[in-house]
């Protein structure tokens, strides 16, 4: 046994920093007495070298040695056996270059190895950097390959479901593995729910998965469970979405997926110290993800602290810069510190990464009609609602913007009743028909059509917006109960406070049309550096830590 098979087994057994030492002083041996190490034991200590460098995550010195190694290998006889795989020194040089965001670089490297040579890992890593790149068709290529090499290969499946590859045709590549293995019948339900997601039809998309959900050896499941959380968050039940989101996490404490959308819906329904505590718990398990920092920018943007939401945004878009959740956050940070050209950049690319998600174009609709650009506005609520179809949410997104427009009104009374019709508890569709019916000063019918929709649910928002329709009927003493109960659920609505306090100072307020308010309904909410921070919000990076944050 000689030193590079001592080197060969520490580096097996993990031994990564004594690697490191002994390795480098071999090369240097090697270097001052050529004659010591034979060019393949020279191309082993090299590539043991790089690998202990990449786990003291030095990638770009780590890139350079692993070069060095395929030099080293090409003169090297083919006839050699035991040697560490080129085709794995290759595949870690392209890992070295996406942790320096060299994608690129990466892509170049991993096209270097003959097609019939690459693994299903080397498949999937380039089929994810097509894909951030935009090259769609190579990217369904890859991930095709994928699944062929792999058929349980299940993020390829929802990779290829979401760029636009029809269900059936995945399935059918799924099918021998389905028909050969016991028990694995679910597997085209769950690829047939998937395939509803990614399509937009979210109705459809929840009744198959609680029917997969309600199957015993399905039954709570946690990625499951997420899942259906998550589209009843796109479908705006924020009830239902909230409640499955807390069921998962009682099964996982540990949970990290997902928690940054049921952190975004905690604040946005005004539980902003149950945000902060289950922030301050997802730092604890991991500060190395998107999710944590995510949702204390979401308490941070609800507490009215938007410069603060802005760096925690930017920062989590560096740890993971497709987290649609994070580029939504720092959107509506931008948008609500009058930056709004930045904030359309954000929402783009929130849109291009999740084309069925409606916040995404809900945030960039208030940022063109924030701007004045109705015109822009209109033109992408009429493309929502034509591609995804006539629902209660592209409706309510059409009707928002004609409301802008003294012109279409009567569309947009249309419009609205129409999504009533369909889903009468929809909230952002009763906030729009009550702001409509103010400005007629329909207030009798305004106290019923909000009276009605609280039958059946408790919102902040509906509550203030009735106090205000009761007070333009002179009906003060109830308008305060309104308010009050408004205030027992999101103690930091400033609107339901000042609606109190105005009642308070006048004893006879005025029967002139009241204000009423339904920003509260925006949209969740980039991409990956902290260059949309500005000079208060870069501070934050000193001044505070990662833990613990208030």
């Amino acid at each position: 046994m000689n030193v590079i098979d001592h080197v060969r087994d520490m580096a097996a057994a993990g031994l990564h920093s004594n690697v490191r030492i002994i390795s480098s002083l071999l090369l240097t041996m090697s270097t001052n007495n050529p004659e010591l190490f034979s060019p393949s034991q020279k191309y082993q200590l090299l590539v043991y070298h790089a690998d202990a460098i990449f786990h003291d995550k030095e990638y770009r010195n780590a890139a350079c040695k692993y070069n060095m190694a395929l030099q080293q290998k090409k003169v090297i006889s083919k006839t050699s056996k035991n040697l560490p795989s080129e085709i794995e020194v290759k595949y870690k040089i392209a890992e070295c270059y996406t942790f320096l965001k060299l994608d690129k670089d990466a892509i170049s490297v991993l096209e270097g190895i003959p097609s019939r040579q690459r693994t299903p890992k080397i498949n999937m890593m380039l089929a994810n950097l097509y894909r951030k790149s935009g090259q769609e068709r190579s990217a369904v290529t890859s991930y095709k390959e994928v699944l062929r090499q792999c058929p349980l290969a299940l993020d390829a499946i929802i990779w290829l479901l979401s760029l636009s590859v029809k269900g059936a045709e995945v399935a059918s590549m799924t099918m021998d593995v389905i028909q050969s293995i016991p028990n694995l019948d679910w597997l085209s339900v769950w690829i047939k729910a998937h395939a509803f997601i990614h399509g937009g039809d979210n109705q459809r998309a929840i009744n198959t998965i609680c029917s997969l959900e309600k199957k015993s050896l399905l039954r709570d499941n946690v990625d499951l469970l997420i899942t259906l959380a998550d589209v009843y968050f796109r479908a705006g039940d924020t009830k239902n979405s909230i409640l499955k989101f807390e069921q998962a996490q009682m099964l996982d404490p540990y949970l990290i997926k997902g928690m940054d959308v049921y952190g975004y819906l905690m604040a946005r329904e005004g539980h902003l110290e149950d945000v902060e505590v289950l922030g301050g718990r997802l730092f604890n398990i991991s500060d190395q993800h998107a999710e944590p920092w995510v949702i204390s920018g979401c308490h941070s943007f609800y507490s009215k602290r938007y410069s603060r939401a802005l760096y925690l945004g930017a920062k989590a878009i560096q740890l993971n810069s497709n987290s649609v959740q994070a580029l939504l956050l720092k959107g509506v940070a931008l948008r609500n510190m009058g930056r709004v050209q930045e904030a359309i950049i954000h929402f783009r690319e929130a849109m291009r990464l999740a084309p069925c998600r409606l916040d995404c174009y809900e945030g960039l609709i208030d940022c063109y009609l924030a701007s004045n650009g109705v015109r822009e506005a209109m033109g992408m609520a009429n493309n929502i609602y034509k591609t995804l179809g006539a629902n209660a949410q592209t409706l309510t997104i059409l009707a928002t913007v004609c409301l802008e427009d003294p012109m279409t009104q009567e569309k947009a009374k249309t419009l609205l009743d129409k999504a009533l019709a369909q889903r009468p508890d929809y909230i952002k569709a009763v906030v729009k028909k009550a702001e409509l019916l103010n400005r007629e000063q329909k207030y009798e019918e305004g106290i019923a059509l909000l009276r009605n929709t609280l039958t059946n649910q408790s919102d902040c928002v509906l509550h203030r917006m009735l106090g205000d329709f009761l007070v333009a009927v002179n009906d003060y003493q109830e308008a305060m109960d309104q308010y009050s109960i408004a205030l027992s659920l999101d103690p930091n609505d400033q609107k339901s406070l000042e609606g109190m306090q105005k009642m308070e100072k006048e004893e006879s307020p005025t029967d002139a049309t009241v204000e009423l308010d339904g920003d509260d309904m925006e949209g969740s909410g980039e991409e990956g550096d902290l260059e949309g921070s500005d000079s208060e919000a870069a501070q934050w990076a000193d001044q505070e830590q990662w833990f613990g944050m208030q």
